[in-house]
């Protein structure tokens, strides 16, 4: 409803409604890069999308190119493409490679579309060969994808797992405390919410702009209040501009210019 008021003072303003649209959507995305960054970079997005085509059009041109079909498929598991993914790294699979990359991928690919004793097999395996690979990257996945499917209690023990292992992460606590949560154990979900927003405060300033987003869904009322006071500072910014013509109009450019002068009705003119 907020969006919606300053887009009609916006209107009012502008007298141009998709004018005052593209103004509301360049100021919220400017507010978001200086406060929560919930959104994505463009030039992240960009490099993403560019690097995604490039290996498209290498498979296309060379349908062996397991090394290209295994950054496509972490790219597409990236965007939540986690049935293409699979199918993109099955040939992989078959052609022999069973190295860690590949089978935690497929498994994470396979969790993702919703074959979970496919995935859960092929992340067991993985964890044989590096139990500790990608500093606890097999439990971090196992446990945001159980939680995905519903799975909240079979969520908790690996991603307890995975936060003993990297101690300072704010994205796995976040994530425990929701699987604790739908688990029924709320104190113990507050108690690792308020543990993530220590680490985060606590964490030096690189690794806040890492996890910052993970850090407001821990604690949602920052963000949101930083989202009122901005939307209230911005609502006054222009309601002040939209009074500011009517002002200076009074003041310089609707001063009357004085009546001609003419003759009164005893004066004579020889």
């Amino acid at each position: 409803m907020s969006k919606w008021l300053l887009w009609m003072l916006l209107t009012a303003f502008t007298g141009r409604p998709l004018l005052s649209l593209a103004l509301l959507l360049v100021g919220l995305w400017v507010m978001d890069r200086f406060t929560v960054q919930l959104l994505p970079s463009p030039a992240r997005w960009w490099g993403r999308w560019r690097r995604s085509g490039q290996l498209e059009r290498m498979i296309l041109a060379n349908t062996h190119d397991r090394r290209a079909r295994a950054e496509l498929a972490e790219l597409w598991i990236g965007r939540g493409l986690y049935a293409e993914a699979a199918g993109l790294l099955k040939p992989n699979l078959e052609a022999g490679d069973e190295d860690v990359d590949t089978l935690f991928l497929l498994g994470v690919a396979y969790l993702g579309a919703g074959e979970v004793a496919r995935g859960e097999l092929l992340l067991d395996e993985a964890a044989k060969l590096d139990e500790d690979f990608r500093m606890g990257a097999i439990d971090l996945e196992r446990g945001r994808l159980r939680l995905k499917n519903g799975d909240a209690q079979g969520a908790v023990a690996p991603l307890e797992r995975f936060v003993k292992s990297r101690h300072g992460t704010v994205e796995g606590r976040v994530l425990l405390a929701r699987a604790l949560n739908r688990s029924g154990r709320d104190a113990e979900a507050a108690l690792m919410r308020d543990e993530a927003w220590a680490e985060y405060v606590s964490a030096p300033r690189f690794q806040r702009r890492r996890e910052r987003m993970w850090a407001w869904r821990a604690r949602p009322s920052r963000p949101l209040t930083y989202v009122a006071l901005a939307l209230v500072a911005m609502t006054l910014g222009f309601q002040l501009m939209r009074h500011l013509p009517w002002s200076m109009g009074n003041s310089v450019y609707d001063r009357r210019a004085p009546a001609p002068y003419t003759a009164g009705e005893d004066e004579t003119f020889e």
